[in-house]
């Protein structure tokens, strides 16, 4: 016989280990293969005290849901953050558009007599409008900031320091005003003004653009030299903004440098160049991102100067005991605000040290 018989009227119902019970229960090999427990086999469960069963790990069936999402957010955080890189959130629409070219304008000052000179500098400044004045960097100091409209504190101040170290590199530099190196200056420039910039020094004219020194003071390195080089500055500096993309800077500098004549022994008499520098600056959100200005205007008035001398490319001042053929019809004083300009002017009595 071969096992027992069902009984003749079959299975009761409800009665447990029913054929019915598991029917639906199908044990395949993916089934068998991803129980999480496994029966030893006999040789295993000869050792003493070996249980029944161990536990298997886990099958890996590849990464969940909640992986995968994950790993999907961090991609693209990842490469919006490379993109916000190459791309910076403020960068303007009109980064690529052209900008004003700058006005600069260089008006030689010619001095009524002789120019006074002393051996000691100090006794130069002493006796002049520029006792007073600060020495260096110091004489051009930044003023209150306030948030404007559409620009913040920090955005201001970013103006305003550029516009200091364009001012400081392109009036105080040594090596500048010596006439050897303009990459000082250059640097701090809108790239959008760069071309213009390279042409002033490279084909250099009196024609309102391509001015050397309405970009910067040089000297004449042949004829001049500083007696010292601690210039005195006065001036102010304002920013306020023009729309709601651009800030303006407006500087008004008074310079005074002490100069002997090109070669001369440190006993030479000295005598004083008065540069009066006003510029005005233009920055949008690059400019400010980047360290660099525009250059929208430079007025200069500087003497003593002859007015036949070419004061466009290179400042040819007059020094100590030299004269100079008269000048413009009045007297222009570069320590006063409103002085009439002219193509050239007559250097006031009173801007001369009284030595």
């Amino acid at each position: 016989m071969g096992g027992p018989a069902n009984p003749p009227e079959g299975t009761p119902e409800g009665i447990p280990g029913g054929e019915d019970e598991y029917r639906s229960v199908v044990f395949d090999e993916s089934f068998v293969r991803a129980a999480r427990l496994q029966e030893f086999s006999a040789r295993e469960r000869v050792g003493d005290h070996a249980p029944a069963v161990r536990r298997r790990p886990p099958l890996h069936r590849g990464l969940s849901r909640q992986v995968l999402v994950l790993v999907t957010l961090v991609a693209v955080a990842f490469g919006t953050a490379i993109y916000m890189g190459i791309r910076h959130p403020y960068q303007s629409s009109t980064a690529s558009l052209p900008v004003e070219s700058p006005r600069l304008t260089v008006i030689p000052l010619a001095p009524t007599g002789k120019v006074p000179g002393a051996a000691d500098p100090e006794d130069l400044y002493a006796h002049s409008p520029a006792a007073r004045f600060a020495i260096g960097a110091e004489g051009v100091p930044l003023p209150a900031v306030r948030r404007t409209a559409h620009f913040s504190d920090s955005q201001v101040v970013a103006a305003l320091t550029t516009a200091k170290d364009y001012i400081v590199r392109s009036s105080l530099d040594p090596e500048v005003i010596d006439g050897e190196n303009v990459r000082p200056v250059r640097v701090l420039l809108d790239s959008r003004q760069l071309d213009q910039f390279d042409e002033s020094f490279d084909h250099p004219a009196a024609d309102g653009r391509h001015t050397p020194t309405g970009w910067l003071v040089r000297l004449d390195a042949a004829e001049a030299q500083l007696a010292d080089r601690r210039v005195r500055v006065r001036g102010t500096l304002r920013a306020d903004e023009s729309d709601a993309a651009t800030l303006e800077v407006v500087a008004d500098h008074t310079f005074v440098y002490a100069l002997r004549p090109a070669g001369a022994a440190a006993g030479a008499a000295a005598s004083l160049l008065t540069v009066r520098r006003e510029l005005r600056f233009r920055f949008d959100r690059d400019d400010l991102r980047l360290h660099q200005a525009q250059l929208v205007a430079s007025s200069v008035q500087a003497g003593p100067l002859s007015c036949g001398a070419d004061s466009a490319n290179r400042l040819r001042p007059l020094l100590a005991g030299q004269t100079a053929r008269a000048g413009g019809p009045a007297g222009t004083d570069p320590y006063a605000a409103g002085s009439p300009t002219a193509l050239c002017g007559t250097l006031a009595a009173d801007a001369q040290p009284k030595v």
